[in-house]
């Protein structure tokens, strides 16, 4: 076999293994919605809309979130097909490797440990920001070279944040407890943040004034765009979601709600938090780290404002367990296939769940919350997650194709075929481009590392190249 063909060898699925690896089925389409909405509506309700409005889009911003409700929903559809055929853990990382080959797949999955790494560090931070205004509310306050890492924008004798750093490791603590007690406790922060949300748009809806929507698109159809392409980054969750197939107790029919269904709850309270946020306040005001927080002190609802932020810390809590649940997942499909170490595939026989893998994830994740000041950990989130969109949209074609694939009886398959998977693959490309050039120099970069590790470790331990190798020598 040629050194190509070896690098786009492809995994073969066989349904009779989907229900050997070692995950326990627990988890319901009530479950995965909850997960869902858990990662999709976070710490991005509480800021992003205020940022798109007041850099990109103005009060434009609620359509900044249709049209990133609208591409992130064609590439749910495929999402939604994938998970249903081939119930394994991984998501796009599994999914790519079976119809284009290990080595694409490996910069996949490469591109998705960092979007789950740093969407949980990310969000670590803003946690903990959100944290000390809780805790300055009763008069609590940390030294600053605790609560803020070094070089943090603004901040002066910032060194360590500790509160990021506690948080992510008490969020591992309890994932290495069990899938279904994480899930069960991720369920009620679901639905405390749904209410709080409920609560500001009930509260602030009353003070929209028509003059603040003037002018709707003060930058233009660019700046709409560019809005969608940040907006993209508020419903990553749905790629977490997938990563649970193999502990679903009925894929076929449990996934495509649970992807579908949070998307869709999810877009409904994005689009509404911005259209009211942007009435409430000028879109130019709207630049803040706690753009919630401030429309709420603008109307002189103070009364609300602690309520929001509590909603706030709940929030992310939730994106937090399921972002760590998702990156954990894809380490421990790219280990069984030989591509990292067997550390990261260990299944605790008790709790069924990688222990060593979630506390290593953790741990990196923790550090990095902790050392790393915000705006340089959220560059690399968005465009991890709409390349691997664009390569499920695209898949789906492929999928279609494969012989032993087209055997399974899939429960759903993606409307408008081969129209909408063409035209989804081509939206998120477009979203791409539309990211910023910093962006793209910090993807390179990290593509490059993963390219080093590949050849050096995963080439060589390849389980699928291994048996080629087994295959060759016996002929």
């Amino acid at each position: 076999m040629k050194a190509s063909q070896r690098l786009l060898v492809k995994k073969s699925v066989n349904p009779a293994n989907f229900n050997k690896g070692g995950l326990e089925k627990t988890l319901s389409a009530f479950s995965l919605t909850m997960m869902g909405v858990g990662a999709i509506v976070g710490s991005g309700i509480f800021i992003t809309p205020g940022i798109i409005a007041a850099k990109y889009a103005g009060p434009a911003a609620m359509l900044s979130f249709v049209i990133a409700a609208v591409v992130c929903s064609l590439a749910a559809l495929c999402y939604a097909e994938f998970s249903s055929t081939i119930p394994l853990a991984g998501s796009a990382y599994t999914y790519v490797y079976t119809v284009f080959g290990e080595f694409l797949a490996w910069i996949l999955g490469w591109s998705l440990i960092s979007e789950y790494l740093f969407a949980v560090s990310s969000v670590a931070v803003s946690w903990s920001s959100y944290f000390q205004n809780l805790m300055s509310g009763f008069g609590l306050k940390l030294p600053t070279f605790l609560t803020a890492a070094a070089g943090t924008a603004g901040v002066s004798g910032a060194g360590f944040n500790l509160i990021a750093f506690v948080v992510v490791l008490a969020v591992s603590l309890l994932l290495v407890g069990g899938l279904q007690e994480s899930t069960r406790v991720n369920s009620i922060m679901v639905i405390v943040k749904i209410l709080v949300i409920v609560l500001f748009i009930g509260v602030a809806i009353f003070f929209v004034k028509p003059a603040n929507y003037h002018p709707f698109m003060p930058h233009g159809v660019s700046g709409l765009v560019k809005g969608a392409s940040l907006a993209c980054y508020a419903y990553i969750g749905f790629d977490a979601v997938s990563t649970a197939s193999e502990e679903v107790k009925n894929p076929k029919r449990n996934m495509p709600i649970g992807i579908v269904g949070s998307l869709v709850v999810a877009s409904i309270l994005y689009v509404a938090m911005a259209a009211v946020l942007v009435g409430v306040v000028h879109y130019s005001k709207l630049n803040v780290g706690d753009p919630v927080a401030y429309a709420l002190a603008v109307i002189h609802q103070n009364w609300a404002a602690g309520i929001v932020s509590l909603g706030a810390v709940v929030g992310m809590t939730t994106v937090l367990i399921v972002m760590l649940y998702g990156g954990t997942r894809l380490l421990f499909a790219i280990s069984r296939d030989g591509l990292l170490p067997k550390v990261f595939r260990t299944v605790s026989p008790h709790t069924k769940v990688p222990v060593k893998s979630t506390w290593i994830f953790g741990i990196i994740a923790s550090v990095f919350a902790a050392v790393i000041p915000l705006d340089k950990i959220a560059e690399l989130v968005n465009i991890g997650t709409l390349f691997a969109f664009a390569m499920v949209s695209i898949g789906v074609v492929f999928l279609r194709r494969h012989e032993t694939l087209q055997q399974i009886n899939s429960s759903f398959k993606v409307p408008f075929y081969p129209v909408l998977p063409v035209v989804s693959f081509l939206a998120c490309v477009y979203l791409m481009l539309n990211l910023q050039a910093f962006t793209w120099h910090m993807f390179g970069i990290w593509l490059v590392i993963g390219i080093v590790i590949y050849f050096a470790y995963s080439y060589r331990h390849s389980r699928i190249r291994a048996g080629l190798r087994a295959k060759e020598s016996k002929s």
